[in-house]
């Protein structure tokens, strides 16, 4: 989906369009039935998956009111009856198991969203995430390499966008942003 098809507001992050693709790529959606969005942002994530697998059960969770907001109008525009929308922090408790969980934000909590999402997570689940700060990306490579994943992942995406500048146009970059993804090992459940 285009990144202009979303509600945008001041200060409410967005996962861009083509790294919400290979998220969602990587999240391997049409296997599975839950999946998590934590740092829901605008919802883009949420409601893309939403949008294209409607069996699929989608749970946003998301801290930031003006996002709340957002992803609320988002839902309503796009018509995405199957995200629900839980305001609060994660980890959260009793959340109900999950066969995919996308992390794209933490909070200052990653490890402890890790942890959280690993035990969500139905085992072989999909686990994915984004950052743009390398000391997060260290840190969720770091912990993760101690859990109990396989298949872990890990590339970094530098985009750029044709845009004008006075006759003619130029490719200005965005920030380089990480993506992981892994399984959660199904034997260690």
């Amino acid at each position: 989906m285009r990144d202009d098809l979303f509600l945008r507001g001041q200060k409410v992050p967005m996962t861009k369009e083509a790294v919400r693709a290979l998220a969602l790529e990587r999240l391997e959606l049409p296997c599975y039935g839950h999946l998590i969005d934590v740092g829901a942002g605008t919802g883009s994530v949420a409601l893309e998956a939403a949008l294209r697998f409607p069996d699929l059960q989608v749970t946003a969770i998301e801290r930031n009111p003006a996002a709340l907001a957002l992803i609320s109008e988002n839902r309503q525009r796009l018509g995405c009856h199957n995200v629900a929308i839980i305001a609060g922090v994660a980890p959260l408790a009793n959340t109900a198991a999950a066969d995919a969980i996308f992390i794209g934000g933490s909070g200052g909590h990653l490890t402890d969203l890790i942890d959280w999402a690993l035990m969500t997570l139905k085992p072989d689940g999909r686990l994915v995430l984004t950052f743009i700060l390398l000391n997060n990306l260290n840190d969720a490579l770091a912990h993760l390499q101690r859990c109990a994943v396989s298949q872990l992942d890990c590339v970094q995406l530098q985009l750029s966008t044709l845009t004008p500048l006075g006759s003619g146009h130029y490719f200005k970059p965005n920030n380089p942003t990480y993506l992981i993804s892994c399984h959660k090992e199904a034997r260690n459940v």
